[in-house]
């Protein structure tokens, strides 16, 4: 009588656990080997009988299980009812044999011989408990331990088991913690099970991961994360999407991460209008943000600006002119004083006031005229009664859009209070392109 343990049982598994995320369009930018539970052993053992076990010839790669000699017979008659599917008999030898193991080697042929015979029966539970059996028997490593329990995933993810998928995959991400697909695809088991908050937690982790583990993080799994976290209004989908921005820059991922941020934020004008700005210097603003942006700098007695955003959105081809909720603005601009580098000058000879200061910064901004705008918020630091996030924003900003990088960066960083995260999202900008 002869002892074959091979692939076979485990590749019972069969269901690829990235077939999950696949299903949502991610996994696909840096490919992994299926990790059904086939992947898991790559072993092939033959052992000849009359009890003294002789290791046979493997493939490259591949394990040789080593029975002890006391679980040798136990093991065989394991093997024999399951081969024969002698279901009335194999609990009773199943306990023999876990009895007698002492070995990595006998625990693993006991597991793997239990999970065959747990597949043939379709039984859940006993898929569960041999897939544990197998991941402690000490024989396989703990990546190893991760893609058995993912492949089990799978197979309970398929049966819409949610609640067996999440925890088999939560036992894939506990053992190899570093394993970004396993914490993704308990994500996934969560959003099934309704806990899109919590899923949304565990993507963000398996893009940490992904870029701990020295990987670009996968865009699609980015957009998955922003749109479950957007949709429960998560507080991590304005910092899912500036991930987002900064690894894949686009007008979308930048348009979308923006009007995140706002929409979950509600920023007051003046910081709606910085956002905006980063919009324009992204290329990522539409047909309604141009006329937000010029409708805000137009409250602001910003003609200058408001009039060079529309004068954009026209030549982009974004702006209909001819559109009334264009017509009326750009007509009511034309009746609008526009100031001149002369006259603001001649006004910061005058000691203006500090909110005075801003606002003829922010005219130089709006003029293209970066360096002197940034004269100008210098300026509006050294008031005490300036506010100082408002003013190192501005500086940031303007700086960025004059190339400087390390001013930016300085200013921006010294950035806080509610126009911390704007500045954040000027800081992703200022990497890119300053």
């Amino acid at each position: 009588m002869k002892l074959m343990i091979t692939t076979a049982a485990i590749g019972l598994l069969a269901i690829s656990a990235p077939a999950i995320a696949q299903m949502y369009g991610y996994g696909q930018q840096q490919p992994q080997q299926p990790s059904s539970a086939a992947d898991t052993a790559a072993v092939r053992t033959t052992q000849a009988a009359n009890n003294a076990p002789a290791a046979a010839t493997s493939q490259p790669g591949q394990k040789q299980i080593h029975p002890s000699s006391k679980a040798q017979k136990a093991i065989v008659d394991l093997q024999d009812a399951v081969n024969k599917g002698d279901t009335a008999s194999i609990p009773a030898k199943l306990a023999a044999a876990q009895a007698v193991a002492s070995t990595a080697d006998d625990r693993y042929a006991i597991g793997e011989l239990q999970l065959k015979a747990a597949m043939a029966a379709n039984n859940s539970a006993a898929m569960t408990a041999a897939v544990d059996a197998i991941a402690s028997s000490g024989f396989v490593d703990a990546g190893t331990s991760a893609k058995l329990y993912k492949g089990l995933g799978g197979q309970f993810y398929n049966a819409k088991q949610f609640d067996q998928a999440a925890a088999a995959f939560q036992k894939a991400s506990t053992v190899d913690p570093r394993d970004p697909e396993a914490t993704t695809l308990l994500g996934e088991a969560k959003f099934a099970q309704g806990q899109k908050a919590e899923a949304a937690t565990d993507f963000q982790r398996a893009i940490q991961l992904q870029t701990a583990n020295g990987q670009k993080p996968d865009e699609a799994l980015l957009k998955r994360a922003v749109s479950v976290a957007y949709e429960v209004q998560s507080p991590l989908a304005p910092e899912l999407g500036r991930e987002w921005a900064a690894a894949y820059p686009s007008a979308d991922s930048w348009h979308n991460s923006i009007a995140i941020y706002r929409n979950l934020n509600h920023p007051d004008e003046e910081g709606t209008l910085d956002l905006l700005r980063l919009a324009q210097a992204t290329n990522s603003m539409t047909s309604g943000d141009y006329s937000l942006f010029a409708e805000a700098a137009a409250e602001q007695s910003n003609y200058n600006e408001a009039q060079a955003v529309l004068d954009a959105g026209i030549a982009a081809k974004t702006v209909d002119p001819s559109n009334p909720q264009f017509r009326d603005l750009l007509a009511a601009l034309k009746t609008k004083p526009k100031a001149t580098a002369a006259d603001l000058q001649a006004a910061l000879k005058m000691s203006p006031p500090t909110t005075s200061v801003l606002r003829i910064g922010d005219r130089y901004y709006g003029m293209g005229d970066y360096a002197q705008a940034a004269d100008v918020y210098r300026q509006l630091l050294s008031k005490p009664d300036a506010d100082k996030d408002v003013a190192n924003l501005h500086l940031g900003m303007a700086l960025a859009r004059a190339g400087d990088k390390a001013g930016a960066t300085a200013a921006l960083n010294a950035v806080g209070g509610s126009r911390a995260d704007i500045a954040k999202f000027w800081l992703v900008y200022v990497q890119q392109h300053a």
